[in-house]
């Protein structure tokens, strides 16, 4: 059974370099936007385990929609069916990602904050050119009618859900809906406002890849 990890958007590989598991794959926010990640999991012969964070969660639960048989589980990190707001869901205004866009162009490969010692920059990647395509795609993806519709489809995937309680670009509500969706559901509310979990929580991440089978680095 292999690892496929998807990545947050604006995000380098080092996002994930404190966390033990072994992978099989990093697939990185260019590759699901350029349709990569689809075609790889499309070529799979095997089952597999999806870890996505951010904008690789999103892309994570395309997949699980497009082939659920395919899917042994799911490890969504601040990931969100829907990151706008609309009529009773909790999300970003256009005010609020116009303000994300011009911090991302102030703090251009850098974040919005300081990271623990010694820790990696997950926003290495962060250029221009690829800074409209990101927003577009947040902007436009709803899922949540598809997950819904599809419950039964996806009622024996495994799914671990991890959500910063304060996470400033996903909200709590968010991770509430997906924890709905999938029967086989373990939510774990993180004390903190970070958007960034695979840095600030790698041991929690290894431990559910351990629980899941796969091989973790001592």
């Amino acid at each position: 059974m292999k690892v496929l990890v998807l990545n947050g958007w604006a995000a380098s590989p080092q996002a994930w370099s404190l966390c033990g598991f072994k992978c099989d794959r990093i697939f990185s926010y260019l590759d699901h936007l350029n349709g990569v990640t689809a075609k790889a999991f499309e070529d799979e012969q095997e089952k597999v385990i999806l870890v996505g964070w951010s904008m690789g969660g999103s892309f994570a639960l395309r997949l699980a929609l497009q082939n659920p048989s395919k899917v042994h589980a799911l490890v969504l990190i601040a990931t969100t069916a829907r990151m706008m707001k609309d009529e009773n869901w909790p999300g970003m205004t256009e005010r609020r990602l116009a303000a994300l866009e011009a911090g991302l162009r102030l703090t251009m490969g850098k974040g919005f904050g300081a990271f623990p010692e010694g820790a990696p920059n997950p926003y290495i990647l962060d250029t221009d050119e690829n800074l409209a395509r990101g927003l577009d795609y947040l902007r436009a993806t709803d899922l949540r009618s598809l997950l819904l519709e599809n419950k039964t489809a996806l009622a024996h995937i495994e799914t671990y859900i991890f959500q910063a309680l304060r996470d400033p670009i996903v909200r709590k509500e968010n991770a509430d809906f997906l924890s709905s969706v999938f029967s086989l559901s373990k939510l774990e509310m993180i004390d903190s406002a970070e958007h960034a979990l695979p840095i600030y929580i790698p041991k929690k991440i290894d431990s559910v890849l351990r629980n899941l089978g796969a091989e973790v680095r001592t």
